[in-house]
């Protein structure tokens, strides 16, 4: 996965590095971000899965521990500064759209 592919993080891609942040097999994180996100965001297993694997390959996440047939993910220092940047774009994103709603706001004053 090429740092341009990774440049914005997919729904499924951003929950899943949000879960990581405490390690956790893959079917924990399916279950804690249906939780926080209130079941708004499901990711399938096949998902789930292959994106798994796809950020261990790019050292994103890393194999802490294996319980059974369950593989513990953490997030990995790259992991860690790709989820910060994702976190940053999207709060500038925001401040964006309060500007241009603030903008769009009828003068109360004149």
């Amino acid at each position: 996965m090429s740092r341009e592919q990774l440049q914005n993080l997919t729904e499924p891609m951003y929950y899943l590095l949000l879960a990581m942040t405490e390690p956790r097999h893959g079917y924990d994180a399916m279950q804690y971000i249906r939780r926080i996100t209130g079941g708004r965001v499901r990711i399938g297993a096949g998902t789930m899965y292959t994106l798994l694997a796809r950020f261990e390959k790019e050292h994103i996440l890393v194999q802490t521990a294996e319980e059974g047939r369950r593989k513990i993910y953490a997030l990995t220092d790259k992991g860690r500064d790709l989820l910060e940047g994702e976190i940053t774009r999207l709060r500038r994103m925001l401040e964006d759209a309060d500007a241009v709603k603030k903008e769009a706001e009828p003068d109360e004053t004149a």
